[in-house]
């Protein structure tokens, strides 16, 4: 007869035990990571927010080699409204997706200069109502250049936490929601960016180094 599978942490552990668990991971993270800062390069909320809305599916370093060339043409959302869609895509086409991602970009900007002109919003809920933007890319513009709490989750930290049992779920919002109960509100943004730089540094997808993880003793998965 089967072993009965084991119920995850997330269920049998009470609020308070999480809060503790996850200050704990926090400064371990911060002793490894002691400066965690966003690795999109950029100027302004304006060019995070393109640099963010590129990043999906891509790498920030893919991105970071094709922004100079984008905001040297087209530096503002007025300039990026009156674009050709073509020109767009042909600058960031190296991103990956890159028909979508410029047509996103264009109704973006076009929305920033009518509804907002041409600024970028400093709200959850305006910044989602643009094209192309949704709770993480509006975390990332919020808690990086208005410095706005916001939990960004993308696939390392859905993935990590979920490795962690902060989270039972694989939907970005619902992990947002946990993570966000469990965390001190000042702390959001940058345990976002320690969990990320854990995934590209120890728990890497398809070869975590959990021998080498400052973390492995508050993580149910580790090997």
């Amino acid at each position: 007869m089967p072993a009965k599978k084991q119920r995850s942490r997330f269920h049998t552990e009470s609020e308070k035990e999480k809060k503790a668990r996850m200050r704990s991971i926090l400064r371990a993270l911060r002793r490894e990571f002691p400066v965690p800062a966003c690795a999109l390069v950029h100027d302004d909320p304006f060019q995070l927010l393109v640099a963010t809305i590129l990043s999906a599916q891509c790498t920030d370093e893919r991105v970071n080699m094709v922004t100079p060339d984008l905001f040297a043409r087209f530096g503002s959302a007025e300039a990026m409204a009156a674009a050709p869609q073509e020109d767009i895509a042909e600058i960031i086409r190296s991103t990956g997706f890159f028909q979508n991602k410029s047509k996103n970009l264009k109704a973006c900007c076009q929305a920033l200069v009518d509804r907002h002109g041409g600024a970028v919003p400093a709200t959850m809920e305006e910044l989602v109502a643009l094209p192309g933007v949704g709770r993480k890319t509006a975390n990332v513009v919020l808690g990086n250049a208005f410095g706005v709490p916001g939990f960004p989750v993308d696939t390392h930290v859905r993935r990590i936490t979920n490795l962690l049992e902060l989270t039972d779920s694989e939907n970005p919002d619902v992990i947002e929601q946990h993570l966000c109960a469990i965390t001190p509100k000042k702390d959001w943004t940058d345990a976002s960016h320690l969990i990320i730089l854990h995934g590209r540094k120890t728990c890497i997808a398809r070869r975590p180094k959990c021998g080498e993880c400052v973390i492995a003793k508050h993580c149910p998965s580790s090997a």
